[in-house]
């Protein structure tokens, strides 16, 4: 085992978004500011006050008929092969596979459905492949991984924290290659049980740290990168996209579903990311905010920033993307992770789109409705949970 900490590259990734599948479909859609979200239809949404997430509005998946939602099972095996393709490890079978899920649970759905009408032929094993562990398990195996298989499933932050653990093997020598993912779709037990609890925006609209916000919306989202030891990447000649400089986890354990009024978990989360990336809050160029839309998030993570960059926040990018992407749930921190990634890499700030108000409580520099280009040369990426569960990743050029 090696006794130096190993500096943590991401060589490869994968994403889809209701915008689309790849890295072009970031561009046209999240970097432009165009919201993705529309009526529903992939369920009946008449029992629900809420009709709009963010959904695609044609097939998702290459090769895939527009009528067809793909299963978590698809849509990770897809972003898990293109990360490993532009990492140039297709093939390689020494991976271990980190996945943050609650799993798929549009098979239970169906399953209860089909038992309900006295079929249901081949429903159970699918059930079985839905659930988190086993979904880990079938992308290592319709890949040809090898490797360590976990699953992660604290809400939000559950890709984040499968991205925080495979920086933390790499980095300790206890792998030299990880593939870490995470993955959402949008399914109607979660749509209902946030309809319930009435977080949606009542107007199809999310807009994140505008005085005029009123909840957010679900979207889907599956992203899977590649990270590897840089001594790795150099014996073979790989090309590294970026450097994950430092993170942080934190926990304030406040409230069951609210944050912390004065940002203490995420402030500690992005405090110890930015210690361990050798950084002061004046080297972040840019924050990918969790920015759900909701009144209460809102103003917690915008004191939490102040606390965290203190004079250097008001002069400091910040955007939430979810204002296109809409909440991609566990899937949000891998998805994420590659939007700040694009950031960095090409030089452009995503907006936070559908602003249209300052709020007092919410006083910093939100990129409003139109991109930015700005060479930054370290980015921070910030989700926060239920129950106080709380992530920060900072990415930095390699």
């Amino acid at each position: 085992m090696s006794t130096a900490p190993e500096d943590v590259l991401v060589t490869g990734y994968g994403v889809l978004t209701a915008h689309g599948f790849g890295e072009e479909a970031l561009r046209t859609g999240v970097f432009a500011g165009r919201p993705a979200f529309r009526p529903v239809e992939r369920f009946d949404t008449r029992p629900f006050r809420g009709r709009h997430a963010a959904v695609p509005a044609t097939a998702p998946l290459p090769g895939d008929s527009p009528d067809r939602t793909p299963s978590q099972r698809d849509a990770l095996v897809a972003c898990a092969r293109a990360a490993l393709e532009m990492a140039g490890l297709a093939g390689h079978s020494r991976v271990d596979v980190l996945v943050g899920t609650q799993g798929d649970h549009r098979e239970v759905t169906a399953f209860w459905s089909a038992r309900q009408h006295g079929s249901g032929d081949g429903a159970g094993e699918r059930v079985t492949e839905s659930l988190p562990a086993a979904l880990a398990g079938v992308v290592a195996t319709c890949l040809g991984l090898t490797g360590r298989r976990l699953a992660f499933v604290n809400a939000c932050v559950a890709s984040s924290n499968a991205l925080i653990h495979g920086a933390r093997l790499v980095s300790t020598g206890r792998a030299d290659t990880v593939l870490c993912a995470g993955a959402y779709l949008v399914e109607r037990e979660f749509f209902a049980k946030f309809d319930s609890g009435r977080a949606f925006a009542t107007d199809g609209r999310v807009r994140p740290f505008s005085a005029d916000r009123t909840g957010l919306l679900l979207g889907d989202g599956v992203a899977a990168l590649v990270l590897e030891a840089a001594s790795r990447v150099r014996a073979r000649g790989g090309e590294p996209l970026a450097r994950i400089g430092g993170w942080g986890i934190a926990s304030d354990a406040y409230h069951v579903c609210r944050p912390h009024p004065e940002g203490d978990g995420l402030s500690a989360a992005m405090t110890t990311a930015i210690r361990r990336a050798g950084a002061a809050p004046e080297d972040i160029g840019y924050v990918n905010a969790h920015g759900t839309g909701t009144r209460i998030n809102d103003s917690a993570e915008s004191t939490a920033l102040h606390r965290t960059f203190g004079t250097a926040a008001p002069s400091l990018p910040v955007s939430s993307t979810k204002s296109t992407t809409g909440h991609m749930l566990e899937g949000s921190g891998a998805v994420e992770a590659v939007i700040s990634l694009y950031a960095l890499r090409h030089g452009i700030l995503p907006p936070t789109a559908g602003y249209t108000a300052a709020d007092p409580a919410c006083d910093l520099d939100w990129i409003p409705n139109e991109p930015r280009a700005a060479a930054v040369r370290k980015v921070l990426t910030a989700n926060a949970a239920f129950g106080g569960v709380n992530t920060a990743i900072v990415l930095e050029r390699s």
